[in-house]
């Protein structure tokens, strides 16, 4: 059954050419040719309807994390996903940050995230992306999810993804801890990135998958002798090899030669074949 939005829909107008570094964690990316900004699930609906009508492909923006976006931009309507609230124990907005949602556990006593303190982006980003660090990973959570599908617009419920839905929320499955250990664990997370990781500097996260088998790819990448290599305004981490940074006016174009050189160097010394983690747009 085709859900239909529960009130009279605003009939918004989205804006037009706006940068999308401004919505990303790289600060890099070109103008959005549209721009919406979804705070419900009948403006969700209603700004598809209006891409439809307009011919115009659409992307779903979470926090902005784990991606590279064109100079050019999006010749499309970029749709911002809203919503942020929390509830019971647990179920949230895709939209939820996972900053947010982590200060929510710690709140609530519940144990299953601490893994997650320090990673930007969004929940729905996270699930889509199957976000892991120090052992824990969302899979490990996630219950069922409310989605909306792309081509009927219906809402529905599945465990499941695929390319033709959109995650609307999300059921998390944790457990009830003590407080003061969750912290402390979080704490502890929270310490080795500083220690570890460019946390003060622009970037999209880790940029190549770990590959099986394989030592890890910041490794290979450190021992290539790549840290610090710079295209533009692109960088490879002095702190982690697996990090590339914006130091100021970087540009996709850098960003992809610079990928492009650490592939080669990698492959040439190792005979090891990175793959990106970070999307294109």
């Amino acid at each position: 059954m085709e859900v239909k939005p529960s009130r009279p829909l605003k009939k918004m107008k989205p804006r037009e050419n706006i940068p999308l570094k401004d919505y990303t964690t790289f600060r890099i990316g070109g103008p959005a040719r549209y721009f919406w900004e979804a705070k419900t699930r009948e403006e969700l609906i209603e700004s598809i309807e209006w891409a439809r009508k307009k011919n115009a492909p659409f992307f779903i923006l979470g926090g902005g994390s784990n991606l590279l976006i064109s100079d050019q931009g999006y010749n499309g309507l970029i749709i911002r996903m809203g919503g942020d609230e929390i509830e019971g124990e647990i179920k949230a907005d895709a939209g939820v940050p996972l900053k947010k949602l982590v200060e929510f556990s710690v709140e609530k006593s519940l144990t299953g995230l601490e893994w997650a303190a320090g990673i930007p982006g969004t929940l729905g980003g996270a699930v889509w992306g199957n976000a892991s660090a120090f052992g824990g990973k969302m899979s490990d959570l996630v219950g069922e999810m409310e989605v909306l599908k792309k081509d009927s617009l219906e809402i529905k419920k599945t465990s499941r993804l695929n390319s033709g839905l959109i995650i609307l929320s999300v059921f998390l499955s944790l457990k009830k801890g003590k407080k003061e250990e969750i912290k402390k664990e979080i704490e502890s997370h929270l310490n080795y990135r500083r220690q570890t990781q460019p946390v003060n500097s622009f970037s999209a996260g880790c940029v190549f998958k770990n590959s099986p088998g394989n030592p890890p790819s910041s490794l290979l990448i450190d021992q290539a002798g790549l840290k610090g290599v710079r295209i533009g305004g692109a960088e490879v981490s002095r702190k982690h090899a697996n990090f590339i940074i914006n130091r100021g006016e970087a540009k996709a174009s850098d960003v992809k030669e610079l990928i492009k050189l650490v592939k080669e160097k990698v492959y040439n010394k190792y005979n090891v074949k990175l793959e990106e983690e970070i999307k294109y747009l």
